[in-house]
């Protein structure tokens, strides 16, 4: 048999290793919540949307097919503009008070909040047995994820990560390229994307877009908008006074505090390529560097992390390197692939595939002028939203579910670790802990505010 036929028959072992290993695939069932145990699977799901300004407003219009019965947002101007589009829905400022006294009224959590307060209202959903979607990052730290993660495995709950991108049919067709074996075994990947926001040097704000320039927690204090609940905004997070350089949104991304900057959140997206393709779950080690010394307040612009993950199954250990901003692969500098400004490039013993959000191609291209490409393998779904919902009404769970997803931004949020530290991270999945670097605890998991607990 050829090597390619060995590597075809190995391939589809592991497909069915991962499948197995994704915590509850697409066709598993659980225990059915009261919506699937109380009404016909044609009727609509009563859903509440948490954050419904901004990201918000475009989640809950891809769900607005289903009830909107609640409304929740810290800023009285965007749920007051939600209200007028879905007028019977009840209005809250406090997802906590919305829990409290309505719990009873929907089915199905949409949250679309600041990255800080996102396991907050997750985790409420998950505890009152409410089927959720939330935004990418799913979390604002390691142990956030790791908590929302196990939670969602005891409720059985339907969940979805908000990443739009896993649904499309050219990251389907890559990873069922990649799975196929015809670039043979990925020993290497890279990922890079242009977004130049956060911390830089002059010289490349004069050529990035940032959203604001400022590199120091302001002193003073300005009087937040009279529609913005200014302490309700800044939720779990160490209280500060308001200033205008964090919202409206997205100034917030790049501070520590509120955000993780471009690793989490294109991170999400573009990580996720790799993460499914090829089975990852957890790295062994991370290091980071950038072009700028770390920041205590401000996430970088520009900077790269290299993970090494262990094999899994019969294919070997992979190391994926994350390049943001300023920084690109060296084969991507030398000009020995297209210089796309955003791609996830696959190495594999017998070629390589390089992918956007929308295309992909195999390298060299001469060497596949005669492939064939393989037939389907991968589930299709017709769009992000509308699988969680299918699921939540059929006992499935969704294919970027908190298992899934809770993995992918634990991995995430460690590289920004590690670039915080500067040192090169020895981790220790099952006790969450970088074993080298005691110090890295204080940003694995970071202290809530009194009221916020999870």
């Amino acid at each position: 048999m050829s090597t390619l036929g060995n590597t075809r028959v190995s391939r589809r072992r592991f497909n069915q290793t991962v499948v197995a290993a994704g915590a509850a695939a697409a066709t598993a069932t659980f225990a059915a919540p009261a919506f699937l145990r109380g009404q016909s699977l044609n009727s609509k799901m009563n859903i509440a949307i948490i954050g419904a300004g901004g990201r918000g407003a475009a989640d809950t219009a891809e769900v607005k097919s289903e009830n909107i019965v609640a409304l929740c947002d810290v800023n009285a101007h965007s749920l007051d503009s939600a209200s007028t589009r879905f007028p019977a829905a009840k209005k809250f400022s406090d997802f906590r008070k919305m829990f409290e006294t309505a719990e009873a009224d929907f089915d199905a959590v949409v949250i679309a909040t600041c990255e800080h307060t996102h396991a907050a209202a997750t985790m409420l959903a998950l505890k009152h047995n409410k089927h959720v979607y939330c935004e990418k990052p799913l979390t604002h730290d390691v142990w956030e994820a790791r908590m929302i993660r196990e939670m969602a495995a005891k409720t059985k709950v339907t969940t979805q990560m908000g990443i739009q991108i896993h649904a499309t049919e050219n990251y389907h067709r890559v990873v069922e390229l990649v799975r196929s074996g015809v670039i043979g075994p990925v020993r290497e990947v890279h990922v890079w994307v242009s977004r130049a926001w956060g911390l830089q040097s002059e010289e490349a704000a004069k050529k990035n877009r940032d959203i604001v320039k400022v590199t120091e927690r302001p002193t003073e204090e300005m009087k937040a908008p009279d529609s913005l609940n200014w302490d309700l905004w800044i939720g779990p997070a160490a209280y500060r006074p308001f200033n205008e350089v964090y919202v409206p949104g997205p100034k917030w991304y790049r501070w520590w505090d509120f955000g993780n900057g471009t690793m989490s959140d294109l991170g999400s997206h573009w990580n996720d390529l790799p993460f499914w393709a090829l089975g990852l779950e957890y790295p062994l080690t991370i290091e980071a560097y950038g072009t700028m010394p770390p920041h205590a307040e401000i996430a970088p612009a520009s900077m790269s992390a290299t993970y090494q993950y262990g094999s899994r199954g019969d294919q070997p250990p992979v190391k994926l390197t994350w390049h943001q901003g300023e920084n690109k692969p060296e084969i991507w500098t030398q000009g020995g692939i297209p210089k796309w400004g955003d791609g996830c490039l696959f190495i594999g013993d017998k070629g390589m595939i390089l992918s956007d959000y929308g295309k992909h191609m195999l390298l060299p291209e001469k060497e596949f002028v005669d492939f064939k490409r393989p037939d389907p393998t991968l589930p299709r779904v017709s769009e992000h939203h509308a699988e969680w919902i299918d699921c939540c009404k059929n006992g499935k769970q969704a294919s970027a579910n908190f298992h899934y997803s809770g993995l992918l931004t634990e991995a995430n949020h460690l590289g920004n670790v590690a670039f915080r530290l500067g040192k090169k991270l020895q981790w220790d999945h099952k006790a969450m802990k970088a074993v080298n670097a005691p110090e890295a605890d204080a940003m694995i998991r970071k202290e809530r505010r009194a009221g916020w607990e999870l």
